[in-house]
């Protein structure tokens, strides 16, 4: 594992905001109270076994803040006694010093996961991904979740049409939304394979 080490500058006003308007504004959105499908705990682990690292491959670590770091612990022993709202918060600290760590940022969206909000979930996996290096464990770490924030959306749209018989605006509606997010979760699986590059041949 290669550590480099970050700048201590202070950190941008902006990056910080930016941040904290995403955070409200995913927050703001209500929960859906009926989960589908395998458990969030379960999904949380297909997330990080994505992001094995595969052999050859490089996983590059930055050094970071000493306050940092202690939330980020904070918030793992949060998360094994299942306090997963105490989780949140410390991350969401962690973030207030550190906002454009792409490692921090997904760490937050897998405690959104953890939370049921896979809308959140999504929007923090997209921005680390646009932070990040594009390639490796992190990057496909990204992708995962923002394919089973999709899926969980598809699940959605096939209950709503096994609840009842949809017709005329509301069909039409559906089905772009049904062919919409399919076409999403491709991209995302491509994309997500994308991360991996192998490593050059040995002579």
């Amino acid at each position: 594992m290669i550590r480099l080490p970050s700048p201590r500058a202070s950190i941008p006003y902006a990056a910080a905001a930016a941040l904290a308007a995403l955070l409200a504004a995913c927050g703001s959105t209500p929960v859906a109270s009926t989960w589908i499908g395998p458990s969030p705990e379960q999904l949380v682990s297909e997330i990080r076994a994505a992001g094995a690292a595969m052999p050859g491959e490089l996983d590059v670590q930055p050094l970071r803040d000493p306050m940092v770091e202690d939330l980020r612990v904070r918030a793992a022993r949060a998360e094994r006694t299942q306090r997963y709202a105490e989780a949140a918060a410390d991350l969401d600290k962690a973030l207030a010093l550190s906002p454009d760590d792409p490692g921090l940022l997904q760490e937050r969206a897998e405690a959104a996961v953890l939370e049921k909000d896979l809308a959140k979930a999504e929007a923090l996996a997209r921005r680390a991904f646009g932070l990040g290096a594009k390639v490796g464990p992190l990057c496909r770490r990204h992708w995962m979740t923002i394919r089973q924030s999709l899926a969980q959306h598809q699940s959605r749209l096939m209950q709503q049409q096994a609840a009842g018989h949809m017709k005329g605006e509301v069909l039409a509606r559906w089905e772009q939304d049904m062919a919409k997010v399919a076409t999403d979760l491709e991209l995302a699986r491509r994309d997500q394979d994308g991360c991996t590059v192998s490593p050059p041949p040995r002579y």
